[in-house]
């Protein structure tokens, strides 16, 4: 899918999870609804990190071109280093290793220890990245004709008062995780659920996506997952921008409202 159908997926699959959460009484306060959503949405496009062409390759001007390159040489040599007979001869990395369900635990998993060694700038920086992220894929006909100055002060601007909010008594800094030391630990859930998302969006496209690495699946070890092909759709099409995204706003629209009782 393209980036803002990931950004939204991303965003509504946060607010059910809030809507989940209030129905297991372990309602989310409502600042962590909404950085959940936007943190959600951004990390929606970041498995597209190995695509020169995605919308996070331009995200942070020359570093994240340079970094796109990295990461698609280095998917590109997982690939090759892991591959089966049955898997198909590629010439780059995209939809690999960045697009699998481990790569989606390992930076989850690794955001939380950040956020739990590195304090409260590791927590601004998490929260700039994905909110530079969020503008780029939910306000992308904006994001497209400003400059990325005003994108990248606007992340950090909200970063830096939606931290504020959170550090409040109550707000939600240890949501979920109540021992001390452990404020923060949430920050991974959204952005593993989020590389989830955008894996289970792409696989609903023609060419699927290898979600189950390192899982072989018969002579395959990057079995592209996906539906029945007659019911996939092309990354752009109607399909995704007449059908999908609408849904994905009632879906978010009704999670958000069951998270917060208001249904």
């Amino acid at each position: 899918m393209m980036g803002p159908a990931h950004s939204l997926s991303g965003a509504a699959a946060w607010l059910g999870v809030g809507a989940a959460a209030a129905a297991a009484d372990r309602a989310m306060p409502w600042p962590v609804l909404v950085v959940g959503a936007l943190i959600c949405a951004g990390a929606a496009l970041a498995p597209d990190l190995d695509h020169k062409s995605a919308t996070i390759s331009r995200a942070f001007g020359p570093v994240s071109k340079a970094l796109c390159e990295i990461v698609d040489k280095l998917s590109f040599a997982v690939y090759k280093a892991t591959k089966k007979p049955g898997d198909a001869r590629r010439t780059g990395g995209h939809r690999t290793l960045t697009h699998t369900w481990l790569w989606a635990v390992m930076i989850g998993g690794g955001a939380s220890a950040l956020a739990i060694l590195g304090g409260r700038w590791a927590v601004l920086a998490l929260l700039f990245i994905h909110m530079v992220l969020a503008v780029e894929g939910l306000l992308w006909r904006a994001a497209r004709v400003s400059s990325d100055v005003l994108v990248w002060l606007l992340g950090a601007t909200s970063a830096w008062i939606l931290a504020g909010v959170l550090d409040k008594p109550g707000n939600g800094s240890d949501w979920l995780f109540t021992a001390p030391g452990q404020e923060y630990l949430w920050l991974g859930l959204p952005i593993l659920l989020g590389a989830l998302v955008h894996d289970i969006g792409d696989a609903l496209t023609v060419s699927g996506c290898p979600i189950l690495w390192p899982i072989p699946v018969g002579r395959k070890r990057w079995y592209p997952i996906g539906p029945p092909k007659a019911i996939r759709f092309r990354a752009g099409s109607w399909v995704e921008m007449k059908v999908l995204m609408p849904v994905f706003m009632l879906l978010g629209g009704v999670g958000g409202a069951a998270a917060l009782n208001v249904i």
